[in-house]
């Protein structure tokens, strides 16, 4: 099993008011190229929990980080208008916090959850990865902060298996 040190949280990008289910995201990523979804988990706004690339496979998600971490997107992160926005339901949100405190426990190796736009290039050198420097908002909401203490957790604790 490949070393797992990241999770990644994504959005499909889609309209509020619009529906993305999983094939039609898997038909996507095979359009550009993927040889699969790029996603490890993919939640519906319906909290249904679906797997998308196996965990062994590294992900095409978050180019210079899939090797050793997991993507989990969600559907939704356009407002109605099509501006960036915390669409999640309270089903998601559930769903994404049972499946983040699922996959901390399992890898103990998970000392970061970010959001795609954290693994934007810190263009001006400070150590922090501002508003500014994002080169997209994915996922619309602040990952870091939100499940962030899962990982740190994680960094604290002792054992565990990495399978």
């Amino acid at each position: 099993m490949r070393k797992i040190e990241m999770i990644v949280i994504h959005c499909s990008a889609t309209r509020e008011d619009a529906s993305c289910p999983l094939e039609t995201l898997r038909m996507w990523h095979l359009q550009r190229g993927f040889s699969d979804i790029g996603y490890h988990y993919y939640i519906t706004r319906d909290g249904a929990l679906h797997e998308g690339r196996r965990l062994e496979v590294p992900g095409a998600h978050a180019a210079g980080f899939n090797a050793f971490s997991i993507g989990v997107c969600y559907e939704g992160g356009l407002d109605a208008a099509g501006r960036c926005a915390d669409t999640r339901t309270p089903a998601q949100k559930d769903a994404m916090d049972v499946l983040v405190k699922r996959l901390v426990r399992r890898y103990p190796g998970i000392t970061k959850i970010v959001g795609h736009r954290d693994l934007s290039c810190d263009a001006d050198g400070d150590g922090i990865v501002e508003r500014h420097e994002w080169v997209k908002q994915c996922p619309c909401f602040d990952a870091a902060a939100e499940y962030g203490s899962f990982a740190l957790w994680n960094a604290g604790r002792k054992g565990g298996s990495n399978d």
